[in-house]
């Protein structure tokens, strides 16, 4: 399900790569619930591209224009992706001796805990179940394998090529 609706008579530069995008948007689930939405403050502004968006999100913008709304379901791997097993990972209990001898702020499956790759990047993972022996957590994104109903409201989309200058008084 793709829609669009203009509101508007309002010329703008369509949604391309590149291009300086202004707008509002919601992620919600099928089931209506809201993961994300910016519609009750300061609308969001990304350059096409910049990684700022994922490339699903991006897509699903391509074309549109100023005063223009999108609302389309995004499979899952278009979205967060789908759910890769290989991403569940079986760790030793006595790795996790500390974290889990912490009775101030208890771990349970559900508790997002944080590892640090051999680059230094803080990779999240959702511990999924402590047994006597081992750990296992969930590397996947926790919206993996979810549809995503993607709802935008363009603002203002600025070409790649133009040149935004603010005049000051």
């Amino acid at each position: 399900m793709r829609e669009q609706t203009d509101t508007g008579m309002k010329q703008s530069a369509p949604v391309a790569p590149g291009a300086r995008v202004t707008l509002h948007f919601s992620l919600s689930l099928t089931d209506g619930t809201v993961i994300d939405s910016n519609y009750e403050s300061s609308p969001a502004t990304f350059t096409v591209g910049d990684g700022n968006l994922l490339p699903g999100f991006e897509a699903a913008l391509m074309g549109a224009v100023a005063e223009q709304t999108i609302d389309v379901v995004l499979p899952a791997a278009q979205a967060f992706g789908d759910v890769n097993p290989a991403n569940v990972q079986t760790f030793p209990r006595q790795r996790f001796a500390g974290l889990l001898a912490n009775t101030t702020d208890p771990v349970e499956p559900g508790t997002v805990v944080s590892f640090t790759d051999s680059g230094g990047n803080e990779i999240p993972g959702v511990l999924k179940q402590i047994g006597e022996l081992n750990v296992v957590i969930d590397f996947n994104h926790p919206l993996a394998g979810r549809d995503i109903v993607f709802k935008a409201s363009v603002i203002s989309v600025l070409a790649a090529d133009v040149q935004a200058v603010r005049l000051q008084g």
